[in-house]
């Protein structure tokens, strides 16, 4: 338990510098130490049903959109989903493509009262290169974490 207190303990510093009005800010690999080791502890995707379609899904995460496809305005349903799939008491990590989105969702899961929420940085795809593509710069898959595609 001392490794994952560790980890929790710089998340909130993370977010306590990057003033955010949740517990905090953890690196892909962070995250899925947590995942694995934290008894109850969900991971929530909130990319759309496109990217996890045709870019890859990490199996186990619970998928809630954040954003709907097509036409990319806000799910309405995103608190009922929520709240019908994850336990407001459970530490809960939100990942979307780059770290953007799950910033918004895990700051309104906190607005519906859970309290242990956390963002996961860099997101599924991580940071643009040089060309703007996401290619090898930090995320999820990158960092050679399980995800699968198709």
């Amino acid at each position: 338990m001392g490794r994952l207190r560790e980890i929790l303990e710089i998340a909130q510093i993370r977010g306590r510098d990057l003033e955010r009005p949740y517990a905090g800010e953890l690196t892909p690999c962070e995250c899925a130490e947590l995942w694995a080791s934290a008894p109850g502890a969900r991971l929530v995707d909130v990319r759309t049903r496109a990217e996890w379609d045709w870019v890859g899904r990490i199996p186990g995460a619970v998928e809630i959109e954040w954003n709907q496809y097509p036409g990319g305005g806000r799910n309405p349903h995103f608190a009922a989903e929520l709240r019908r799939q994850v336990d407001p008491e459970a530490l809960v990590m939100f990942i979307c493509r780059s770290g953007v989105r799950s910033i918004a969702a895990a700051a309104q899961a906190s607005e519906l009262g859970y309290t242990n929420c956390y963002n996961v940085l860099e997101g599924f795809e991580g940071d643009r290169d040089a060309r703007g593509q996401r290619n090898k710069i930090g995320g999820w898959r990158h960092a050679g974490l399980p995800w699968h595609q198709g």
